[in-house]
């Protein structure tokens, strides 16, 4: 409350005192919006009824702007308003001028400050969707709303240009650096300005996009939510004439191919660091920006990365180590951890990220046993800053985790193969994990080999658990002689698993990112003394393939 105080007094009321020029007189254009809309939304926000983050909320005749917000990210979402394009997509009067009672309910009740409201990363998102949705609240409205969205917009703007270094580190401050380059080139008379949100952008984008195309947090779909943005604005630059920098047209280029990268058969994005649920259709429209529709690279080496192919299967591996400090807090403790996948079928996964509010759902989800890697003594590999005190200042970052993370490649006529090991348990435990996957080139055979390499005598005494969960579409069944398992798909294919000498069991497991929220499913659990077993081998093969559709 009072850093946020402190950045009004910055960028708004005490600013205006000593500003001087009055406000654009008009949009110069209206930067496309490349996010899915979803026409039927209209009427349940007509009806007073909002539905975000997973809450929905029935303001009963209220301001949404004036009612208790179940949560954070519900409140961040209503002032956000990425929600107009969902009126625009209505096509009616009515969800016109309800868009702009909204607007105008917003601009009078939180117009000069709101404690949610003016977060630096709030005031980009609503400044974005203003912009692209100014056709549906400018076009055929009075002279006075008119003027009054324009003064609105334009003190926003100023706001994220004074304030821009107090957003938080990461994308919140690089999608402050696109709101303000956006919104400089759409609006009238700004041309002093240009140049300089131009640079900042660059800048951030260097600082930002790492060298193989991913972002620095490691998160996969912050690339998703900066191309959708990112694209608009080159878009705009070329519309009205001006050059886009080498640095724009290189991020975007680095990061395409990671989009294709991280994609399943199925079109969702693997479960890595705080990855929940895709947008199929926004990344299809994403992926039609891609001149080059080149192959995905087999491997992310600054962003941590690896990726197996073989026939229809499809392995994506983490290996790399927590990003620094600050770009931390989404990133899990799963390193080693794998997706795999054959055509549309995913078989084994991550939980993911949960869409609920609840402190504890999200350390569940961050925590090594909710990956498909190997944890040891019920520990996570990760160590992440849980104070309720620090919370809101610094969120839920990464104290220490795996500093040395070394993987290699070894690819031939007959496989892909990877091999990484992590130190995230040598000093609490003594012991450095490997991994060692092979997928055989027709895409049939998946070969795993875990190790467990003692640096001290106490590693001896510790218990090792290694983890396989399977997506809610996928069933388990252990064989009678309590050797193997077989996972059968939903469309027929089947694969059999099978430990060499190790007993396992089939227990039960929670699938955090659907879309319709928690699915319960299983997981294949190994456990294993350090002393009993060094090295854990096993194997995924397939038994079956998918059933042919039949034709009507």
């Amino acid at each position: 409350m009072a850093q946020n105080s402190l950045n009004w007094a910055r960028g708004g009321s005490m600013f205006r005192l000593f500003s001087f020029g009055s406000a654009p007189s008009r949009l110069l254009i209206a930067p496309q919006d490349l996010r899915t809309a979803d026409a039927t939304n209209a009427a349940d926000i007509y009806a007073g009824r909002f539905l975000f983050a997973g809450h929905l909320v029935e303001v009963g005749g209220q301001s949404p702007f004036d009612v208790e917000p179940p949560n954070l990210q519900w409140s961040k979402a209503l002032h956000g308003f990425s929600w107009l394009r969902h009126l625009r997509a209505a096509e009616t009067n009515m969800a016109q001028q309800n868009a702009r009672a909204l607007v105008e309910d917003w601009i009078r009740t939180c117009g000069r400050w709101h404690d949610v409201g003016w977060k630096q990363e709030v005031v980009a998102r609503r400044v974005l969707s203003w912009m692209a949705q100014s056709p549906l609240l400018l076009t055929g409205c009075e002279a006075d709303f008119y003027r009054a969205f324009m003064r609105s917009l334009y003190r926003q703007v100023r706001y994220l240009r004074r304030t821009m270094n107090k957003a938080p580190d990461g994308l919140p401050r690089l999608t402050v650096a696109m709101a303000n380059a956006c919104a400089t080139v759409s609006m009238d008379g700004q041309g002093r300005h240009v140049k300089q949100a131009l640079k900042r952008l660059d800048q951030e984008l260097k600082r930002q996009i790492l060298p193989d195309g991913g972002h620095i947090s490691r998160h996969p779909g912050a690339i998703i939510e900066i191309l959708v943005d990112l694209l608009p604005i080159r878009q705009a630059l070329v519309m009205q004439g001006q050059t886009v920098s080498p640095v724009m047209m290189e991020s975007i280029d680095r990061m395409m191919p990671m989009i294709r990268f991280f994609r399943h058969g199925d079109g969702s994005f693997a479960h890595f660091n705080g990855m929940a649920s895709t947008s199929g259709d926004v990344v299809a429209t994403i992926l039609a920006y891609d001149d080059a529709r080149g192959t995905p690279p087999v491997s992310a080496p600054h962003s941590g990365y690896q990726r197996l192919t073989g026939g229809d299967s499809l392995v994506m591996m983490d290996v790399g180590a927590p990003p620094p400090t600050r770009f931390s807090n989404s990133t899990h403790a799963g390193c080693l951890s794998f997706e795999f996948s054959s055509k549309r079928n995913r078989i084994v996964v991550n939980c993911g990220v949960s869409t609920r509010e609840q402190v504890a759902w999200k350390m569940v989800a961050r925590s090594t046993a909710a990956h498909s890697t190997a944890g040891i003594g019920d520990t996570s590999s990760c160590r992440f800053l849980t104070s309720s005190r620090f919370d809101k200042m610094l969120g839920n970052p990464v104290l220490s985790g795996p500093k040395d993370v070394e993987a290699e490649r070894q690819d031939t006529d007959l496989s892909d193969r990877v091999i990484a090991s992590h130190d995230g348990y040598v000093e609490r435990y003594g012991i450095v994990h490997e991994r060692d996957l092979t997928l055989s080139r027709d895409g049939t055979v998946l070969d795993g080999i875990d190790r467990f390499k003692p640096t001290s005598d106490k590693a001896e005494e510790e218990t090792v658990t290694i983890r396989f969960h399977l997506h809610p579409q996928v069933s388990c069944t252990m064989l009678p002689l309590g050797d193997a398992a077989v996972l059968q798909c939903a469309d027929g294919e089947a694969w059999e698993f099978s430990a060499d000498g190790i007993e396992f069991s089939v227990e039960e497991s929670i699938y955090l990112s659907d879309v319709f929220g928690h699915r319960q499913t299983q997981q294949i659990v190994l456990t294993v003394g350090v002393k009993e077993a060094l090295s854990v081998t096993w194997m995924l093969r397939k038994t079956a393939s998918a059933k042919a559709r039949r034709k009507t």
